[in-house]
């Protein structure tokens, strides 16, 4: 079981369990933190949102806020004497993926969804195929 989830305006595949890094989030050490833009799971079945999943959540626990490796820019402009040299380290929050919920309510609201748009597509398939 997994899902696609819109963290921070990044998406990540996720699992229960699962430790990632992702831009830095608001919130207090241990605080646990809840996105309910899933954009698509698989449970069994795949499940795809437009644009989101109704009813499906992702529980994270915050684990650590920490700063990413150093990265070194350096621009030099050759026989000018132009050389900078600066460094920038990305702020990152370290979660930990507790539970994805909603399983229940979105089997249900697919299953309901699903016959109706599916039979308005078969009636008007059928009508323009018979003239």
């Amino acid at each position: 079981m997994f899902a696609i989830v819109e963290i921070a305006g990044l998406q990540y595949k996720v699992e229960q369990n699962q430790k990632l890094f992702v831009n830095r989030l608001k919130g207090d050490k241990g605080a646990k933190v809840s996105f309910d833009k899933v954009l698509l799971t698989v449970n069994g079945a795949v499940t795809v949102g437009a644009p989101a999943v109704n009813g499906i959540a992702v529980e994270v626990e915050i684990l650590d806020h920490v700063q990413a490796d150093k990265v070194i820019i350096f621009k030099k402009k050759r026989r000018k004497g132009y050389a900078k040299k600066n460094g920038h380290r990305q702020q990152l929050t370290q979660i930990q993926i507790v539970s994805i919920t909603g399983f229940d309510g979105a089997k249900k609201d697919a299953k309901k969804a699903a016959p109706k748009k599916a039979a308005k597509a078969e009636v008007t398939e059928t009508s323009e195929t018979a003239e």
